[in-house]
């Protein structure tokens, strides 16, 4: 079918990067990557650019699919020549340097996180990243940031506990967020697709099963997944640690926390690496491309990070992809599984964005006032944030009524795999930056809720069984207010017909 929104041409491409890598540009452009044929894939900078190439190495020790990547050309600085999950990997480290630039910056699994965006038909001609000091306020953007590759934006915490975990206490380690999904499943005992490799959990799997970490695979009888949004880890760890988080610090103490976190793929933002976590695929794989894209085949926009489309974003799942609820489903028969304030829900036996796609009433939350756990900065009629505050209470209603056995007029067996989404720190994060007092307070909050989460599972006599897994969907680095600009402006005085979708997915010749 010819694409109702071809790819830009060569010449197109080469006046948009003379403008994008300029000096001008500079303190706000950090990466601007592309695809000019398959397997293919450039990325530059203003003093870099580097070629590289991509070839499967062939199945793995376990049958898993392998890369290896080359690079092909190289003029100036290599932009992405660091790729150490472990850099800045201290909050003393991250707070001296909180606006590295890219000579001092981290782009972990630079590589593989390129290469897979262009795998999608409708990815863009090209993706510029935000430099790790740029403030776009006046686009939307916040004193907290995330989205880039760079590592703070995008290393997520990762501690996992309970059941068939081995108890390390914080070891020196790292993973990615596409490997959440197959490690949950290998503490159930789900096992491997039809026709799959040894090492696959999921139907489209990108990760891999984090060893290390399960001590007995199927031990697990229940896995709670707890997602606490757009949270830097080397924030979160701290709090615990001086005991502002004791929920936190108890499922710490209880299992293993990776230092280093969980690398989020790129783009390091909300929708798309939620369901990559649920997925354990990339988001140039599973669909879920950004918070908004073009659709190459219609022309149309898509947006999936919106209130309005949240309960519809699943729609742009790809097919050949399977959520952990499908593979619990196929892996083990009669089980149930529940999807909490998350948008992606697909094959959950209970998910409230299948309530509202129904046209089903939501119960409705006490006035914002009246919340327990809520700091009063959360709930004045004036803040945005609000409204996280009554969603995380939501949250937490919903998880006690399903775990205590009855819920909305119907008896539930305790769930065998439970996501829980709680959204209130990825507000404040935003609102404040990651070392703000206000991040602080939502962590605080959070933990209150998760607290709560942890007394159902013990009213419900599984404690011993069950598994516990802390995540975030990216991380959260400091912006720069004093470093602003808007690449959109420079493109359309030099006449470029551009179009920028999500703040950094350009699709050219379609302004």
């Amino acid at each position: 079918m010819e694409l109702a929104l071809s790819k830009g041409d060569p010449d197109q491409r080469e006046r948009a990067l003379d403008v994008l890598l300029s000096d001008s540009l500079e303190p706000i452009v950090d990466l601007v990557a592309w695809s000019p044929a398959p397997n293919a894939y450039e990325v530059a900078s203003a003093h870099g650019h580097l070629r590289f190439s991509r070839s499967e190495a062939g199945p793995g020790g376990d049958g898993r699919r392998t890369f290896d990547y080359g690079a092909t050309a190289l003029s100036g600085e290599d932009p992405v020549a660091l790729q150490d999950p472990s850099h800045l990997g201290s909050l003393a480290e991250e707070i001296a340097a909180p606006h590295p630039g890219r000579r001092s910056n981290s782009y972990p699994y630079a590589y593989d996180h390129l290469a897979q965006l262009f795998d999608h038909p409708s990815a863009p001609d090209l993706v510029v990243l935000h430099s790790a000091s740029h403030y776009w306020g006046d686009q939307g953007g916040h004193l907290g940031e995330h989205g880039s590759l760079g590592v703070v934006q995008a290393r997520a915490p990762f501690i996992v506990a309970g059941a068939g975990v081995q108890a390390l206490g914080m070891v020196d380690a790292s993973c990615r967020l596409i490997d959440v999904a197959p490690t949950v499943l290998e503490l159930l005992g789900c096992p491997p697709p039809p026709g799959s490799p040894s090492s696959a959990r999921l139907i489209g799997q990108d990760g891999e099963i984090v060893r290390d970490i399960v001590a007995q695979p199927g031990i697990a009888d229940h896995v709670v997944a707890i997602l606490i949004d757009g949270t830097n880890p080397n924030v979160l760890y701290d709090l615990a640690n001086r005991g502002e988080a004791p929920n936190i610090a108890r499922l710490m103490e209880m299992g293993t926390a990776y230092r280093h976190g969980a690398i989020a793929s790129l783009p390091t933002v909300t929708l798309a690496n939620h369901t990559a976590i649920l997925t354990g695929s990339h988001p140039g794989h599973h669909g879920i491309l950004h918070n908004a894209w073009i659709d190459r085949q219609t022309g149309n926009q898509v947006v999936t990070n919106s209130p309005t489309t949240w309960s519809t974003s699943m729609s742009w799942l790809s097919s050949g992809v399977e959520t952990m609820h499908d593979a619990v489903h196929r892996g083990l028969p009669r089980s149930v599984t529940i999807s909490i304030n998350e948008p992606c829900d697909v094959g959950a036996d209970y998910s409230i964005f299948d309530l509202m796609r129904k046209g089903e009433p939501i119960d409705r939350p006490p006035p914002a006032e009246e919340l327990p756990d809520a700091t009063t900065r959360f709930v004045r009629p004036s803040k945005d944030y609000r409204w996280s505050s009554l969603i995380d209470h939501t949250a937490v209603e919903q998880f006690r009524g399903i775990w205590g056995g009855h819920y909305r007029g119907k008896d539930w067996p305790t769930p065998t795999f439970s996501w829980v989404n709680f959204t209130l720190t990825d507000a404040a994060f935003h609102e404040g930056g990651p070392y703000s007092e206000i991040a602080a307070a939502s962590v605080r909050d959070t933990d209150g809720r998760i607290g709560h989460v942890l007394e159902a599972v013990e009213r419900a006599a599984v404690f011993e069984r069950t598994a516990f897994i802390l995540v975030a969907d990216h991380g959260m680095q400091l912006a720069d207010p004093n470093v602003t600009g808007d690449w959109d402006v420079a493109l359309a005085e030099a006449g470029l017909a551009v179009r920028d979708e999500g703040y950094g997915f350009l699709y050219l010749g379609s302004g």
